[in-house]
């Protein structure tokens, strides 16, 4: 407006005087700035809690936590300003199964049953690989489809059964699962082995398995893996298997089971989606 019309007449009109305008100009903008700073201080220190793995709409959601009213738009450019991102998409893939076998292939009933309604109704399992200065670390977890809570895992550089064994004796352990129990994986030899069947028939487990070749049929484990390699294994070089399995281990029991926003869970951690169950 003032570039529109001289200042000096506009202060006749709305009869102010010329000094009082520009204090008030003066002390909207210090407002103004003042609190742009204190939102992007906050920012900057959701980020860093989130192991500068957040993006703007996960960091929205932490502040309107704390209570601060601010939008995603804002919150986005503010974070770009900070040169603050979220994960970033990323690149190869190594063959971990050899559904190539003799073994019993179970069929795909996952596709069957409705999205679980608790804990330990349905879990899905799979084995991926973290590259090293020493060679492949496999990595094979076990996760409960309600909460996506990785309920164990287990890591080697070998790819035999006794591997995804371990993961799935953890699991077990720690959840005790009544029978009845869905076990969902690919039709890899380590799941289709005489071993690992009579484990889950053991403790009354029914077990599925994907179609062949077919990824998207054992999708939420896939997407574990994914957020699990952007926002830890794509970050950092190992230089030995024993350095990843301790970053792993890290970020599962501290950051992912326990304060990871999941949006799928409606912005809350695993462990507190179980917690809240009615």
């Amino acid at each position: 407006m003032n570039h529109e019309h001289p200042i000096k007449a506009m202060c006749e009109v709305l009869a102010v005087s010329r000094s009082g305008y520009y204090q008030w100009q003066s002390a909207g903008t210090s407002a103004r700035a003042l609190q742009t700073e204190a939102i992007r201080a906050k920012i900057t220190r959701v980020h860093a809690a989130s192991r500068g793995t957040y993006g703007s709409p996960r960091v929205t959601v932490v502040l309107h936590e704390q209570g601060e009213s601010v939008g995603r738009n804002r919150v986005a450019r503010l974070m770009k300003e900070a040169g603050l991102q979220g994960r970033q998409a990323r690149r190869y893939r190594v063959r971990t199964t050899d559904s190539d076998h003799h073994d019993p292939i179970a069929p795909n009933l996952l596709a069957e049953v409705p999205a679980p309604t608790q804990p330990d109704a349905v879990w899905v399992t799979d084995i991926t690989y973290v590259e090293t200065g020493e060679g492949w670390l496999y990595l094979a977890g076990v996760l409960d489809l309600y909460s996506r809570r990785l309920i164990g895992w287990a890591m080697g550089s070998s790819l035999e059964t006794a591997l995804p064994l371990a993961a799935l004796h953890m699991a077990l352990r720690r959840r005790r699962p009544g029978a009845g129990l869905l076990h969902h994986s690919d039709r890899g030899c380590q799941y289709a082995s005489a071993a690992y069947r009579s484990i889950l028939a053991e403790h009354g487990c029914i077990a599925s398995m994907s179609r062949r070749g077919n990824c998207y049929d054992n999708a939420t484990m896939e997407s574990f893996w994914s957020t699990l390699k952007l926002e830890l294994i794509y970050r950092r070089r190992f230089a030995t298997r024993s350095d990843a399995t301790t970053a792993i281990f890290d970020y599962i029991e501290s950051f992912y089971n326990r304060t990871r926003l999941h949006s799928a869970l409606g912005y809350q951690s695993p462990l507190d989606y179980e917690s809240n169950l009615n």
